[in-house]
């Protein structure tokens, strides 16, 4: 079972950017989807945003021209760029592997998990 592994979180202040990366310990087909979810202290988890090909990415409607997905797959590795933070952007981020040939918004469809990284934007 690939393993995924998050990194990049951290505080930052209102505005500011982190850039997020997620690894593979093991081979991900470029054909499988991939996605960035995030959860906020009481609140359900929800995708941020997700991407098959450079030209097949989706983004949440609170996240649309502030951040960016891409992904290497040279590398196993998947970015998420993030601008313009904001303090509602505080939660817990989380790399996951999704269909394959398609992306859907569903959690259940994405399987592993990362164990996830911080991001606290403070106002």
């Amino acid at each position: 079972q690939v393993q995924l592994v998050e990194s990049g979180g951290g505080s930052v202040e209102a505005g500011g950017s982190l850039r997020l990366s997620c690894v593979a310990s093991g081979y991900i087909s470029s054909r499988r989807c991939m996605g960035w979810f995030r959860q906020a202290p009481g609140k359900e988890r929800e995708l941020v945003a997700s991407i098959l090909t450079t030209d097949t990415t989706f983004y949440g409607d609170s996240m649309k021209g502030r951040f960016t997905i891409s992904r290497d797959n040279a590398k196993n590795t998947v970015y998420l760029q993030m601008n313009g933070l904001k303090p509602e952007d505080t939660a817990i981020y989380y790399c996951a592997a999704g269909s394959y040939f398609r992306c859907t918004p569903r959690l259940g469809d994405f399987t592993p998990w990362g164990q996830g990284t911080q991001v606290t934007v403070s106002s």
